[in-house]
């Protein structure tokens, strides 16, 4: 018997893109079901997937509280409800004829299958370059705190086992990067497992319509991402850049404790 999967798409006011990207998948893939993790958008996202009717296709506007694009897709993770899950972003740059190929290598039995970007140049030389040394960093990192890697550690396109990463993301929600962006590396990153990890190359698209929520606070997150050494990139980085580092956690006021967050997906 075939395996369940679920599409976790995070958003944030997609409303340009949200219908078109939950008919798209249906009639691509009519077996998968579709659940947007919503961080409270100001748009009409909500109202236009509950007017499709479609009981394969849901949105889950999440606690204004605990607002984040990791924590979206971790949530979106621990409450699929599938046997397997495929993490995808809401603007068309990942292909959907990806999808097939990630969910076949994970009913062969692989845990994680990270979708590869082969033209990141296509982001911009700026941003294409700073992905290729975070990627880097973040793998050298990886490996001398003995954990796995992959060939796109910054990719937004992956699919795993839901059995498999579910208990990652109970166990370690307080030390996750809820309000960054690089989920993939978070989850390697408090792996404790050996993991069967491999690949699907694809061609990054272009954004078609709507705009991106990348700024200089996403790069500091990045940097926050990795230990203490990336924590103490991220104050470098907040310093030149005059992003206040401290509003974005104002923990760390207090000798580097944090506050203690509860898992909102933990039984």
């Amino acid at each position: 018997m075939a395996g369940t999967c679920t599409i976790v798409i995070p958003t944030y006011d997609e409303e340009k893109n949200i219908v078109r990207m939950a008919k798209a998948i249906r009639e691509a893939y009519p077996d998968f079901n579709v659940l947007f993790m919503d961080d409270n958008s100001k748009d009409d996202s909500r109202e236009l997937i509950e007017a499709l009717g479609d009981p394969k296709v849901r949105i889950f506007v999440r606690d204004p509280d605990e607002r984040g694009l990791a924590a979206s897709v971790m949530q979106g993770i621990c409450i699929c409800g599938t046997d397997y899950f495929i993490n995808m972003d809401c603007d068309f740059q990942h292909p959907l004829s990806t999808l097939g190929p990630i969910y076949e290598k994970l009913e062969a039995g692989d845990d994680l299958v990270v979708g590869t970007r082969t033209n990141r140049m296509i982001m911009g030389f700026r941003r294409g370059l700073g992905s290729w040394v975070f990627n880097f960093w973040y793998a050298l990192e990886l490996r001398l705190h003995g954990k796995q890697t992959t060939t796109d550690l910054m990719s937004g396109l992956f699919g795993g086992r839901t059995d498999v990463f579910k208990p990652i993301i109970e166990d370690n929600w307080d030390d996750m990067e809820l309000t960054g962006w690089k989920v993939l590396a978070d989850l390697l990153k408090h792996s404790d497992r050996k993991l069967k990890i491999s690949k699907v190359d694809y061609l990054f698209e272009e954004r078609e319509v709507g705009d991106s929520h990348l700024d200089e606070k996403v790069v500091v997150k990045t940097f926050h991402q990795m230990w203490g050494f990336g924590k103490l990139l991220a104050r470098f980085y907040s310093r030149i850049k005059g992003v206040d580092y401290y509003a974005i956690y104002p923990a760390e006021r207090r000798r580097g404790l944090t506050y203690p967050r509860r898992c909102p997906c933990a039984s």
